[in-house]
């Protein structure tokens, strides 16, 4: 038979007995945002090519092109713009459609003003 655990919940409470309900869900609130904040910086600053190409896909890219735009982002050492955001601000600087630009730049076209575009701002 396993040791039954000793039970210290009196003693670890002792620091959150004088807190009303409103001060504990505040703290437990506090502490959750401490533990998630980490996540989400992490998330918005990392990305994966699956991710990107899922992106892609919801933009209307078919997964073949989306792959072939994932790659090129990739090469141009902008996967942390997001392969998503690169195509919508080069057909932005173009003054185009995001889908028709998209599908040329899987073509190796608007690949050097996809570098410029961020080079220029550091966005």
């Amino acid at each position: 038979m396993a040791n039954k655990r000793a039970d210290d919940f009196e003693i670890r409470r002792k620091h959150l007995a004088a807190l009303s309900d409103e001060e504990l869900k505040a703290r437990f609130f506090s502490l959750a945002e401490e533990i998630v904040d980490p996540l989400i910086a992490l998330s918005k600053k990392s990305t994966s090519p699956s991710v990107e190409r899922s992106v892609l896909m919801r933009m209307g890219f078919s997964s073949l092109e989306a792959k072939d735009l994932v790659h090129h982002v990739e090469d141009l050492g902008l996967m942390g713009k997001g392969a998503g955001q690169v195509v919508l601000k080069v057909a932005e600087k173009l003054q185009r459609d995001y889908l028709s630009v998209g599908k040329e730049m899987t073509e190796g076209k608007h690949l050097d003003m996809a570098k410029d575009v961020f080079q220029g701002g550091r966005r």
